[in-house]
């Protein structure tokens, strides 16, 4: 079934704004926007396309008089010329979008591919991926993507970190596991801890990786087993805000005669002062986590 959208989507969307939008279609008809029973405007997975790509050339300095005169087969050729010149984050950003969008996967690994070539991997995540994931969130959370397109886009996101990491496996300087990455009880979104995997694993060091919704009394077979481990967490939407203290406060109850260290990132530890910084560090964003876990 095909999906519609308000011009409000669009906006959400492209980042151009309704009333720019609606100049666009006016004054130089980029959009044909078609109408309900009910007379009710909508626009289609075609025009968001369109617009994605108008609104990408435009930032790049073409008229949109000047656009509105070229046909479809002439805007793609353009996007491709400008594609092989222009390396700033918002032409990646826009491609990935229409990756999702048509649910293209080769579009997104030949973006993946061509930004990792020229940045490197760790540069493709912070600069890349984080923020179009950001955005993916806000299209989601607004119900101008559908759960399908999401689902799609980070998952291949997923297998592309995997197949990175299995390039160390076997490979480490340390003698036993350092690291254990993890995510509490109700928490799915593991990117990020992912990426730490993946730079950890880089660094030459053995590293575990349990992913998704681990129960807590798990954590204490891998302390028993390396005791001087530090466990590394994300946690973006568990534990929820009312009870990440108690969590924090659990970790210290039921650890603190162990030899291991906690650091703990993510959206909800916003504000959250830790029990004990001797077990237990936590930080607000990937960054801090990193400075943390290698400053010593």
């Amino acid at each position: 079934m095909m999906q519609e959208y308000s011009i409000k989507d669009l906006e959400t969307f492209t980042g151009i704004k309704a009333h720019t939008i609606r100049i666009w279609e006016q004054r130089y008809g980029i959009l044909e926007p078609k109408r309900t029973s009910t007379n009710i405007r909508y626009y289609t997975d075609a025009d968001l396309k369109k617009l994605l790509n108008v609104g990408l050339l435009n930032q790049l300095g073409h008229k949109i008089s000047k656009i509105s005169e070229l046909e479809e087969e002439e805007i793609q050729e353009l996007i491709k010329e400008e594609s092989a010149k222009d390396s700033q984050e918002h032409h990646y950003l826009n491609m990935l979008k229409i990756s999702m969008l048509n649910y293209d996967e080769e579009l997104f690994y030949s973006i993946t591919n061509s930004y990792i070539e020229e940045h490197g991997v760790e540069q493709t995540f912070t600069h890349l991926f984080i923020p179009f994931l950001t955005q993916v969130g806000i299209l989601w959370l607004t119900s101008t993507i559908c759960p399908a397109q999401e689902h799609f886009v980070s998952n291949l996101i997923r297998q592309k970190l995997f197949s990175l990491i299995d390039q160390f496996d076997g490979k480490s300087n340390d003698e036993e596991v350092k690291y254990v990455m993890y995510l509490p009880q109700g928490e799915i979104h593991e990117i990020s801890l992912l990426l730490v995997h993946y730079i950890i694993r880089k660094r030459g060091h053995r590293s575990l990786f349990l992913g998704q919704s681990v129960p807590f009394e798990d954590l204490f077979q891998i302390v028993k087993k390396y005791p001087n481990v530090s466990f590394v967490s994300y946690s973006t939407t568990s534990p929820s805000t009312k009870h990440v203290a108690q969590y924090l406060d659990r970790i210290n109850r039921e650890f603190q005669q162990f030899d291991c260290k906690f650091h703990i990132a993510g959206r909800m530890l916003t504000d959250v002062t830790s029990p004990n910084a001797e077990l237990i560090q936590v930080y607000e964003n990937g960054g801090q986590l990193m400075s943390g876990l290698f400053s010593g």
